[in-house]
């Protein structure tokens, strides 16, 4: 209003007529009341910008607000807080760089100066400065000159304190380190997808323990929740600080989650897996030598589902164990080829893990009038093909989708092989596989079990032949490494059971080429006796 009022007072010569001009001068004779009136209209005006000013928050008192907030309140209202601090934050016109420390909240408005060739910043428990070391740095940041800012896009940098020490912070699946979130921002633009990556070092100012490990994440405030993509976490156990080297901008943390291994189980569980599979590798190729050199079993129908088996983890190991060597060694296109052919292998070894299921439910359920035609190639078009569907429409859909992978997400450095990267694929297509797999070969192995210990399998056998109940303890032992049953224990490997798990697993999964060797050779030691006819083809035609 005192603007308009002096733009028609600056103005009214020009807009009014001559006699106006004259009756309203001579209301103002007196020339000091007239300057009078103009310093009011001035002082007016520039108390009315000074007034609309104010109704926009500065740093100051969006930091002591937040910080009321987050001392008053420690539910999930805080995050609309830290959410209106960092836009008024963004939001501050600068004339130059700030350090402002308000309760709980610190941060830094840096204004770039100049052609932007990168910048640190510095915190302590009191404390946070750019471009230069602080006095008891706990805290520091480095951001590369790939951001290219310029004067109008003023950098952020914020650390958030909460009152709870080591506590748990909007939902976080651990405990956040120190209870600190370190902001970082640039103006109001969106940066993610950084090649040279922004690194946050943090002191760890309390040991971790053997059970845990530091984690980097971030807080995504779209879906409120904590995520790690995009982050690396750069610790070694033993060392005092971990740095997090991410790709974007955001509010990130340190999470202290519980270690599922430690570095020494890691590495013996890695020799147990190489061994086992060696062993199994060669045991399953004499399997398969003396399967074409004895021509007395090359017509029976199971022996070749089992074979069949058999070569589904020949092709699992022979790309299995070189895919380490070949991601640090090879090509992209090498690795890609690794890896599509290692998705292929272990889905088929899990489809004739199914096929296996299926013709032991034939075998012991459905002994007689059995008659399927082709019987042999319509399972060889499940057991192969299934598979080579699915790594299609995956090759179709997202190619990308193979390649190098880390074993350790958080460990820049761990051992890499050539298999699939994307968390959503891997999940549908090979746990979900197996998990199918899992439920019906377990319920066809309680078929057997059922079979094995009824009353006439023990009447037929005589309930004190010893050897009988050896062979059955054999053959139930069999049954199961066919089927897979012990694959189900990766489906146990959580909590205080992870690491006898993983080592079970490991140990008796790389070993599963051997046993089946030793299957197949206890098979040729009663294939021809008419009382173990075990084959399809020996009940019905196989047409």
């Amino acid at each position: 209003m005192c603007l308009v009022i002096l733009v028609f007072y600056v103005l009214l010569p020009s807009v009014v007529s001559v006699s106006t001009q004259t009756s309203l001068l001579q209301g103002f004779r007196n020339k000091r009341m007239k300057w009078w009136f103009l310093y009011w209209l001035i002082l007016s005006l520039v108390s009315h910008i000074l007034t609309d000013d104010s109704d926009i928050d500065d740093p100051w008192s969006c930091m002591s607000e937040a910080d009321s907030d987050l001392t008053e309140s420690q539910s999930d209202s805080t995050i609309r807080t830290v959410e209106k601090l960092e836009d008024c934050l963004e939001e501050a016109l600068l004339t130059e760089t700030k350090s402002i420390c308000v309760g709980r909240f610190m941060a830094v408005l840096y204004k770039p100066q100049g052609p932007f060739k990168g910048l640190e910043f510095y915190a302590s428990e009191t404390e946070v400065m750019s471009e230069k070391a602080v006095a008891n740095s706990t805290l520091s940041v480095q951001l590369p000159s790939e951001l290219d800012v310029g004067p109008n896009n003023p950098i952020v940098f914020c650390v958030l304190t909460w009152p709870e020490k080591q506590g748990h912070i909007w939902g976080s699946p651990g405990v956040v380190h120190g209870s600190k979130l370190v902001g970082l921002s640039v103006g109001t633009k969106n940066i993610s997808g950084l090649q040279e990556r922004v690194n946050i070092t943090m002191n760890l100012t309390m040991g971790v323990n053997e059970t845990e490990e530091p984690s980097c994440v971030f807080f995504n405030f779209t879906e409120e929740k904590y995520s790690s993509n995009g982050c690396l976490t750069l610790w070694k156990r033993g060392q005092s600080h971990v740095t997090c080297s991410c790709d974007h901008l955001t509010y990130f943390g340190v999470l202290l989650v519980s270690a599922s291994l430690s570095p020494t189980d890691q590495k013996v569980l890695t020799y147990i897996s190489l061994i086992g599979c060696s062993i199994s590798l060669f045991a399953l190729v004499i399997t398969f030598l003396l399967f074409i050199s004895k021509r007395k079993i090359r017509g029976d129908v199971s022996m070749k589902v089992h074979i069949n088996l058999a070569i589904a983890l020949i092709l699992l190991n022979l790309h299995f164990l070189p895919s380490g060597l070949v991601a640090a060694t090879s090509s992209r296109g090498v690795c890609l080829y690794m890896a599509l052919l290692l998705h292929y292998s272990l889905l088929a070894t899990f489809s004739w893990m199914a096929v296996e299921g299926f013709h032991l439910y034939l075998l012991i359920v459905r002994v007689f009038n059995i008659y399927v035609r082709k019987y042999l190639l319509k399972l060889s078009l499940v057991g192969w093909g299934v598979p080579a569907v699915i790594v299609s429409l995956v090759v179709i859909i997202d190619i990308d989708a193979y390649g190098r992978v880390l074993l350790d997400s958080s460990e820049p450095n761990s051992t890499a092989v050539c298999y699939i990267g994307n968390d959503i694929v891997k999940m549908v297509t090979t746990v979900g596989m197996f998990g199918l797999v899992f439920i019906f070969n377990l319920i066809m192995f309680g078929v057997a079990v059922r079979r094995v210990v009824s009353p006439h399998h023990i009447k037929e056998f005589g309930q004190t032949d010893r050897d009988r109940a050896k062979r059955d303890i054999i053959t139930l032992l069999g049954v199961s490494t066919l089927l897979g049953i012990t694959w189900g224990l990766i489906f146990f490997s959580f909590g205080h059971l992870t690491t006898p798990s993983l080592y079970l697993f490991c140990i008796i999964n790389s070993l599963q080429g051997f046993f089946i060797f030793l299957w197949f050779v206890m098979s040729l030691r009663k294939i021809g006796k008419p009382s173990t006819t075990t084959s399809i083809e020996t009940r019905s035609s196989n047409g």
